[in-house]
C-alpha cells in the first residue's frame, strides 16, 4: 500500500457569499500530491494546475495565501475533471489518503460531485490526518498546530513557502515520515462528506481510548437520536450495554450528551454530533469513552448551566 499525501488550493467567490454557488463554495485551483511506499519513502510527486470555471476572479484572501495568479490559472491551467481524473490514474488502487487537517478530502469530494464524477473516490473515505497524528505523538491529543509550526518542531528544512500545493504535501510527507507507525496504524479518521447509506453500512471503530459509531441518513434531527443503536450506550471496557445515569441532554440541537454506569467499570460518557449530509438529510457521530468523577461533574454543572440559560430565555420571550 502506499500513502498520498494530497495538498489542495481553491478559491471562494469573489463577489460575496450571497452570490456563491451553493454546491460548489470553495473551487479547487491546484492539486499537489507526494507518494510513499510502505516504508514511508518518497517515490514520487504530482502537480497540476485548475483552469477556474465557476469563480471568474480570486477572492482577495485566496490571492493573499496562493503563489498563482488567475491568469496563469487561465492560461496554464486543465479543466478540473481532465486534472483529476490524471491524479487518480497517478494515486493507483492500493492507497491512502493524508492531510493535514480534515479540510481536503471534503472539498475534494465536493468538487467532485459538482461535475458528477463522484466514482474516482467512494465514501466514507478512511485517511490519516497528519496533523491530528503529530499532536498524538509529539503533543496532547486535542492540539492542533499549523503546518509551518510543525515543520519547525521537528526541525525540517523548508524555503519559507506554504500554501502552495505541492510545496505543502512534501512538507506534509516529511511530517508523516516522522510520525512512529503505531500511531498511524492505531489513528486513522474518516470522512463522512459521503455518509453510510444504510443499517449494514454504519460504521463501529475502536480506537485506543474509544469507540466511534457513524450512522447512516436521518430525516430530521429528532430521528437521529431516536434511533435504537444512537441512544444505546455501551461500555467501553467491557463491550456491556450500560443504564444511563444522566438522560441524554443536548446543547442548541447538535451535540447530545448522556453519562452511564457499567457497575463493573465505572462512568461512560456517550456524545452524539449530529451533522447534516451533503444531500440535506442527518447523521450522528458517536463518541463513547470512559471518564472520571471529575469529567462527570463538569458533564453535570453543562447540563445545570444549559437549563438555566433555557429557562432565561423563556421567561424573556414571555415578556
Amino acid at each position: 500500500m502506499n500513502y498520498i499525501v494530497l495538498d489542495l488550493e481553491w478559491n471562494q467567490c469573489p463577489y460575496g457569499k450571497d452570490r456563491e454557488i451553493r454546491r460548489l463554495p470553495f473551487e479547487i485551483v491546484e492539486i499537489g500530491a507526494v507518494k510513499l511506499n510502505s516504508e514511508k519513502e518518497i517515490v514520487d510527486t504530482f502537480h497540476g494546475l485548475v483552469r477556474p470555471a465557476v469563480y471568474h476572479r480570486l477572492h482577495f484572501r485566496t490571492k493573499e495565501v496562493i503563489a498563482v495568479s488567475f491568469e496563469e490559472l487561465k492560461r496554464e491551467g486543465r479543466p478540473f475533471p481532465e486534472v483529476v481524473r490524471a491524479f487518480f490514474r497517478w494515486c493507483g488502487d492500493d492507497c491512502r489518503f493524508c492531510t493535514f487537517g480534515t479540510l481536503d478530502l471534503t472539498e475534494l469530494q465536493r468538487n467532485l460531485s459538482y461535475y458528477k464524477l463522484d466514482d474516482l473516490l467512494k465514501g466514507p473515505v478512511f485517511y490519516e490526518d497528519v496533523q491530528k497524528l503529530f499532536a498524538i505523538a509529539y503533543e496532547t491529543r486535542k492540539e492542533r498546530r499549523a503546518l509551518s509550526y510543525v515543520v519547525d518542531f521537528l526541525g525540517i528544512e523548508d524555503n519559507g513557502e506554504f500554501h502552495q500545493a505541492l510545496d505543502d504535501a512534501v512538507y506534509t510527507a516529511k511530517v508523516l515520515q516522522r510520525i512512529p507507525d503505531d500511531v498511524i496504524l492505531k489513528n486513522f479518521s474518516i470522512d463522512c462528506y459521503r455518509t453510510p447509506k444504510s443499517r449494514e453500512e454504519e460504521i463501529r471503530v475502536r480506537y485506543e481510548t474509544y469507540e466511534k459509531f457513524i450512522s447512516r441518513e436521518f430525516k430530521s434531527k429528532e430521528a437521529v437520536m431516536g434511533d435504537r443503536l444512537i441512544r444505546q450506550v455501551r461500555c467501553f471496557a467491557c463491550g456491556e450495554y450500560v443504564r444511563r445515569e444522566i438522560p441524554w441532554f443536548s446543547d442548541a440541537g447538535k451535540n447530545y450528551y448522556t453519562v452511564c454506569k457499567c457497575p463493573n467499570h465505572g462512568y461512560v460518557k456517550s456524545k452524539v454530533r449530529v451533522r447534516k449530509a451533503a444531500d440535506g438529510e442527518y447523521f450522528g457521530i458517536k463518541t463513547t469513552k470512559m471518564i472520571g468523577d471529575t469529567d462527570v461533574d463538569k458533564i453535570l454543572k453543562k447540563q445545570s448551566f444549559l437549563k438555566a440559560k433555557r429557562r432565561r430565555k423563556g421567561r424573556e420571550d414571555d415578556e
